[in-house]
């Protein structure tokens, strides 16, 4: 990247500044229980799942390829 500016060095000064951490929760869940909270994770993770079983049902070559690049991460990793 040769003759380009640093990421980020056309921002004014003030805005450069560390920004606080944002809250953990947001405003409205703060009734929250953690029960529910973990009910609507597994539901996100069951309709991900489903996404992506779709989503290889569909693209057939591509879920192939991919598993063909896990299988070698799987092959060259070491403990």
């Amino acid at each position: 990247m040769a003759g380009h500016e640093k990421r980020g060095s056309s921002r004014p000064d003030e805005l450069r500044e560390r920004r606080e951490p944002r809250e953990r929760t947001r405003p409205d869940d703060a009734g929250e229980s953690s029960e529910d909270r973990r009910r609507r994770r597994a539901q996100f993770l069951r309709e991900l799942n489903e996404a992506k079983e779709l989503r290889d049902r569909v693209q057939p070559r591509r879920a192939r390829a991919a598993r063909m690049r896990q299988q070698m991460r799987m092959r060259t990793f070491r403990w």
